[in-house]
């Protein structure tokens, strides 16, 4: 069940949360089987899921102000492909920031639990839920995928610590960095993504990032928990889209 990015309201207990979770986690794989891992040049190590080639425009209102994402497919294409995807069908549509953190200092913003389309849900219960792919019944998960500095391919399925790279990644949480959030398991990550509201660096190479604000971050900072996406729709750079491969009976 996914359960991302858990905190108390102690600023101590939202680090050691994090990192021990990152640190001490047990490999899952559920269900990914990667045709390649980093550097073996495989262009979509998997082909059962969604893949960005190329770099995508998102626009979120929210507030009825504008909030412009960068989504960068070249560094991150299977995240920022799952999450063009779902943005092009809809799926962001009317659901929630269900948990926002600004306090002892800024954290993160985080939304896209399908759950919080629901308003009688209340937000204390929402955090756990997916995407659910509609031609399998099943919850879609992706697999961890961070791009080191000096890297031609992303590192899949594990943290770069437990990879054993010190490079750091080329996409860093910087203030305005938007990323997936997932539970213990590395491959867990569906479709609640975060944006950073001040620079985590503590967070790099353990959660995938997969774009930047570059337009609009005064309105993520007035997002309050509760606050629901109008619309999520992708301006520019869809045509990079390359959906799943389909299986042949």
């Amino acid at each position: 069940m996914l359960q991302p990015l858990r905190f108390s309201h102690g600023w101590l207990r939202h680090w050691l949360g994090l990192s021990l979770c990152v640190l001490f986690a047990v490999i899952s794989v559920i269900g990914l089987a990667p045709a390649a891992l980093a550097g073996e040049g495989i262009s979509n190590p998997y082909p059962s899921l969604p893949y960005l080639q190329g770099d995508a425009t998102v626009e979120l209102m929210v507030n009825d102000a504008s909030i412009t994402l960068e989504i960068k497919g070249k560094e991150a294409p299977i995240t920022a492909g799952n999450f063009v995807e779902l943005v092009n069908n809809g799926f962001y549509n009317g659901l929630s920031f269900h948990r926002v953190i600004r306090s002892p200092r800024p954290f993160v913003a985080q939304g896209g639990d399908p759950q919080s389309a629901n308003p009688n849900v209340p937000l204390s219960q929402l955090g756990t839920g997916g995407y659910v792919d509609p031609d399998t019944g099943f919850e879609r998960y992706i697999p961890l995928e961070i791009l080191p500095e000096g890297f031609d391919n992303p590192v899949y399925g594990r943290t770069l610590k437990r990879a054993r790279i010190s490079t750091e990644p080329v996409l860093y949480h910087r203030r305005g960095a938007v990323a997936m959030a997932r539970a213990q398991e590395f491959n867990s990550a569906s479709s609640q993504f975060y944006i950073t509201l001040a620079d985590q660096g503590f967070l790099d190479g353990n959660y995938a990032v997969f774009g930047y604000v570059t337009d609009g971050m005064e309105a993520v900072d007035q997002i309050q928990m509760g606050d629901r996406i109008t619309t999520a729709t992708v301006i520019s750079g869809i045509e990079n889209l390359v959906l799943p491969s389909t299986p042949q009976d």
